[in-house]
């Protein structure tokens, strides 16, 4: 370090020799002191603007010049450092600020902090499940089934981690009642439906309610009411699942599954969907898609289903976007379906002329407060829907959520 106390004469010394000469090898030569010492000494002269307009030593910048009668007077500091970029892997969380008294900015500091990859989450996934029997290992299928059936199991809009309370919204919701009575209600729904050759696990989307710690949707930035850190949600969703796919596979012969995004879980559902993947890796009875599209299509000899999340595309779009893009499916099929989820409502478009049925779906779960507080009214149900691979839909299964906001009292009769 440069010694703050060297005398002017010293470092006006150095920074003449410099000057004259334009070498620091030939200066310190000159001057009869190590070339370390001579650059010790130059630093100090620029710092006190010794150093003249040129040359601008290596390091440093001119901050100011002053025109005297005896020449310009060249204040000279270190140079800044490269422009600032936000290092990979991190996000902004906060920017403080030095003002001055007019509220200018004179300095500001970025605080910066490391955002979860997918591989984080499948990590959180994966250390959730430590412990946990069986460990996906291949399970006999179902005796009898029907081959040429294929059941629909959308799970969508479960937004686990919701927090709701009932002094606000009439219902209370956090991470254990999601648990409990979503995971009751599929494992009746599946158990209620046809054995089927295929069943199709479909996230709709929107499997968490939040994509992170920081509990605001990605876009509009909303903040949302969340029970319990990311990590913990995850995990909760997670187990969820593959509640959801086991209950399929004592069920149904095959378990295709695919985990849609959603605008609430736009990095949380990829990052599911490999955790899925490798869970199952040893279960021959289940297929994890591991598309990132926002679009699910597959045909089943006559039947075509087809679905997104609808916060991006809308439900109207499907029948379009479900010729273009799969035209040979399109032409192959008799009986086309487009599902879409987000407004939490049931709606059903019966438009067979057109060429496909649309339906929006409900959730399983209760308003939180925002919603309750604008208004919004829908019903709360989860279902599953069995095509028969020639003729179409045959039937389907609906649970009624009645759990409200006394879900550990018993229901009471009606008087």
């Amino acid at each position: 370090m440069a010694n703050p106390k060297l005398s002017d004469e010293l470092a006006q010394e150095a920074a003449d020799a410099f000057i004259s000469l334009g070498s620091k090898t030939a200066a310190a030569l000159l001057l009869g002191i190590p070339r370390t010492t001579l650059n010790e000494r130059l630093k100090i002269a620029a710092e006190r603007g010794m150093c003249g307009t040129k040359p601008v030593l290596p390091g440093f910048r001119i901050s100011q010049v002053t025109s005297t009668p005896n020449g310009d007077f060249v204040q000279q500091k270190p140079e800044r450092g490269e422009s600032w970029a936000l290092p990979d892997g991190h996000a902004v969380k906060g920017v403080s600020a030095l003002v001055d008294a007019d509220g200018r900015t004179i300095q500001q500091w970025v605080k910066t902090r490391l955002e979860p990859s997918a591989i984080d989450i499948a990590e959180t996934l994966k250390a959730a499940f430590v412990g946990y029997e069986p460990a996906a290992i291949p399970t006999p299928a179902p005796d009898h089934v029907q081959e040429e059936l294929v059941t629909l199991i959308p799970c969508n809009d479960w937004h686990v981690g919701m927090f709701a309370w009932s002094q606000e919204t009439d219902e209370n919701w956090d991470l254990k009642i999601a648990e409990r009575v979503i995971g009751r209600g599929i494992d009746e729904a599946i158990a209620r439906s046809p054995a089927s050759g295929v069943a199709i696990v479909l996230g709709g989307g929107d499997l968490t309610h939040a994509d992170n710690n920081e509990n605001r949707t990605s876009r509009s930035k909303n903040v949302l009411d969340v029970d319990g850190r990311h990590t913990k949600v995850t995990e909760t969703a997670g187990r969820l699942l593959v509640r959801t796919i086991d209950a399929a596979l004592r069920r149904n012969s095959l378990v295709e599954v695919r985990n849609l995004k959603g605008n609430h879980d736009e990095e949380t559902a990829p990052a599911i969907a490999w955790f899925l993947h490798a869970w199952y890796r040893n279960e021959p009875r289940v297929v994890v898609d591991l598309d990132k599209s926002l679009f699910f299509h597959r045909r089943y000899d006559k039947v075509m289903i087809s679905a997104t999340h609808g916060h991006e595309a809308k439900l109207q779009d499907m029948p379009g976007i479900m010729a273009h893009r799969r035209a040979a499916d399109w032409g192959a099929s008799m009986f086309r379906y487009a599902h879409g989820f987000h407004v939490h409502h049931k709606s059903k478009m019966a438009t067979e002329g057109g060429g496909v049925i649309m339906e929006s779906h409900q959730a399983p779960i209760p308003q939180d407060a925002w919603h309750f507080g604008s208004g919004f009214l829908s019903g709360r149900s989860l279902q599953t829907i069995t095509y028969h691979r020639q003729f179409g839909e045959i039937s389907r299964v609906r649970v009624a959520m009645l759990d409200a906001a006394n879900d550990n009292e018993p229901l009471r009769a009606a008087a």
